[in-house]
């Protein structure tokens, strides 16, 4: 192992949660204003996963005040205090960008993995 990768090891986060594309997640933030520090969370869907290893990141989608509000957050960054599924989407796609052209609720809607279960 080459000591890029034996840095890279070091960095990575040892408990993620586990979430795939379609999760409804909130993504509990460090926000540092000054010399306090506080939790800021940024709750939607998750539209996209990318990268791996260090790299990896994912992207949240939400609707605030009518105005659709995308962020990208990295899986193994410090800023990122924890990720709590709240809950689970089952998509037939990696990527999610149709729901930027939707409206209102159907925006933020997609097949819950309980109403599948219901429906088998």
């Amino acid at each position: 192992m080459n000591t890029i990768e034996k840095i890279n090891q070091e960095q990575l986060k040892k408990e993620v949660a586990e979430f795939r594309v379609g999760d409804t997640v909130k993504v509990h933030t460090r926000v540092i204003e000054g010399d306090k520090e506080r939790i800021q969370i940024f709750a939607g869907i998750v539209i996209a996963r990318k990268g791996f290893d260090i790299n990896e990141a994912f992207t949240v989608r939400k609707i605030s005040y009518g105005e659709g509000v995308e962020r990208v957050f990295p899986l193994h960054s410090p800023k990122v205090a924890k990720i709590e599924v709240t809950k689970s989407g089952r998509v037939r796609r990696n990527r999610l960008h149709y729901l930027r052209g939707r409206q209102g609720k159907e925006a933020m809607t997609v097949k819950d993995v309980a109403q599948q279960n219901e429906a088998a």
